[in-house]
């Protein structure tokens, strides 16, 4: 699949998970932010992704879980630098970039982007065709 067919599969499921408009569903918007998901919209959109694409996700593999009540990860409502290099290497789909400037907690949805689950497709499916 082209990455444009990747983005227009993503983009549906996004629209039917979080009942968007697809004009709305652009690379660079937030999933939070700007699509208005929350927490239990991402179990749905997980189910989605598997359904649209023919693969499963395992859990957390996507979404980060138990983040926040490791205390090597989060002090002081702040991810640490551990923290960051830990979900980093859980999340290679996520780019962390601005982030790390300001690793509040409470932002910590705002990293994950239409592209950012169109990246974590386009790495599901490599992985799948090898």
């Amino acid at each position: 699949m082209t990455r444009d067919e990747v983005f227009e599969k993503v983009q549906e499921v996004l629209v039917d998970a979080l009942g968007v408009d697809d004009d709305e569903v652009t690379p660079e918007a937030s999933l939070t932010a700007d699509l208005g998901a929350e927490s239990i919209d991402f179990l749905d959109i997980v189910f989605k992704l598997e359904q649209a694409f023919g693969f499963k996700i395992a859990q957390g593999e996507l979404f980060p879980e138990n983040v926040a009540q490791d205390p090597t990860y989060v002090q002081d409502g702040r991810i640490t630098p551990v923290g960051i290099a830990a979900l980093k290497e859980r999340l290679p789909h996520v780019d962390f970039t601005s982030f790390e400037q300001d690793p509040e907690l409470g932002r910590i949805g705002e990293i994950f982007t239409v592209d950012t689950l169109v990246r974590f497709v386009e790495r599901k499916l490599e992985s799948a065709s090898t």
